[in-house]
């Protein structure tokens, strides 16, 4: 694999295994690279050497792409690009699709360029600029973005050359997860601090051929084929997209006995959505919390009535709504939005798809800050079971869901034996206040 970290995440995020820490051990020669400890450090030592150089010499760190583009080229070098017998092509026999890009796209690699060859170190093989646009061609639409230890944000970004080879479907029949140290592989030969694993979501027979989405599932198809060829280069005719299976469900609207909406009333409250949307993420990226939650109550009292719970609009406010009332400590209310925008989402994905089982996840521990142990117990169960199949036991938020299931059926049983005293220890729990001994 060949990893590159986001700049904003380089102080933040361990640069060997992705892992959050409060206080990293920041490299002394470019004092770029950020390390838990010397473990890490040593570890990464091989890939960061040449790199650090260069960094020193010019005095700061390069975008995420031009240094990854080194590294491919470092590695190269060294090995020809086959890191062991496993991997099964060259990074540099990859597609790169630089004829296709627009003229936007290809003013920034002529720009990435410019600034690359800035940054290789001087004295050693140079290349042409076609051959290092070639590269950064390959990385544009080869690219796999990765998350922390945790899988829970996005920090940076990686090519992996088998990866590569698998093909695309909008409901695929795997998926792909970084799983960060995980060390079951059969063969000791295939331990990697940074594994990336393609894992079956369901029974597939024999011969059939394994693919992956490169897209999220919960855009319109027209939407999905739009982006698969804006950044991918190909047009999508997979069977969702060909038949555009679901599409119905995520523009629908409200259809109960006696209050079916008119055309004119779902087109007012469509366009309505659309343009709250955009003000209400414009009020999250500057940080107005507050006025977040009023757009977004606001959107969803429009559209009441009107849109469809599956819909599209009204599951991206639910979304948004959920997050932002968890973080203002609204737990009640984040939960209520959680639990309608999980019900949309089961009727529309995979039912083992991996965001789908993150939002459980997610609605689950809102719950459960809301004091709905039930509930709480029963989607933190649900999720567990999707990320056993998409994540797998040895990965680190699995590892983390099979805890917080052991917790919520202690405080399930608690709470079925006796509801005041449960209630009575969260409410102490949650002041951090110790419970006046019982008489």
């Amino acid at each position: 694999c060949f990893v590159c970290l986001f700049l904003s995440f380089t102080s933040q995020v361990c640069h060997s295994c992705f892992r959050h820490q409060a206080k990293l051990h920041r490299c002394a020669q470019c004092k770029f690279a950020h390390y838990c400890d010397r473990t890490c450090q040593t570890a990464c030592w091989d890939e960061h050497k040449q790199e650090c150089g260069a960094i020193k010499k010019i005095g700061k760190a390069p975008s995420e792409n031009i240094r990854l583009a080194a590294r491919v080229l470092w590695r190269i070098h060294k090995d020809t690009g086959i890191v062991s017998d496993s991997q099964l092509i060259s990074v540099d026999q990859l597609e790169d699709h630089v004829a296709d890009l627009p003229e936007e796209d290809l003013k920034q690699l002529k720009t990435d360029v410019h600034n690359f060859l800035e940054y290789w170190s001087y004295g050693r093989k140079q290349h042409s600029v076609d051959y290092i646009s070639h590269i950064f061609g390959i990385i544009k639409c080869n690219g796999f973005t990765l998350s922390d230890q945790r899988g829970l944000q996005a920090v940076g970004v990686g090519l992996f050359p088998n990866l590569c080879l698998v093909n695309h479907d909008c409901w695929p029949n795997c998926t792909v997860i970084l799983n960060h140290g995980n060390q079951s592989a059969l063969s000791s030969a295939l331990h990697s601090q940074r594994r990336i694993e393609l894992r079956a979501l369901e029974k597939i027979p024999e011969g059939a051929e394994l693919t992956v989405s490169y897209v999220d599932f919960l855009n319109l198809s027209t939407d999905r084929q739009k982006k698969l060829k804006e950044h991918f280069h190909f047009d999508c005719t997979c069977e969702h997209c060909s038949q555009h299976i679901k599409d119905d469900l995520m523009m629908a609207a409200t259809e109960s006995e006696g209050n079916k909406s008119s055309a004119d009333k779902v087109k007012e409250v469509t366009s309505f959505s659309k343009g709250c949307l955009e003000k209400i993420e414009s009020s999250r990226i500057q940080g107005e919390y507050h006025e977040v939650v009023k757009l977004c109550r606001e959107c969803l009292a429009k559209q009441e009535n009107v849109l469809a719970d599956t819909h599209l609009y009204k599951l991206r406010v639910l979304s948004v709504a959920s997050e932002v009332l968890s973080y203002l400590q609204s737990f009640s209310e984040a939960a209520d939005c959680a639990r309608r925008m999980v019900e949309g989402y089961m009727k529309l994905y995979h039912p083992n798809n991996a965001l789908l089982g993150m939002a459980i996840m997610r609605a689950g521990v809102t719950h459960w800050h809301a004091g709905e142990i039930e509930m709480a117990h029963g989607m933190i169960c649900k999720a567990y079971g999707i990320l056993m199949v998409t994540h797998g036991p040895n990965h680190a938020i699995t590892r983390d869901l099979e805890s917080m299931r052991t917790q919520t059926e202690t405080e399930l049983k608690m709470f079925k034996q006796n509801e005041d005293v449960y209630h009575t220890m969260r409410d102490a729990a949650l002041k951090n206040q110790p419970m006046a001994s019982k008489q």
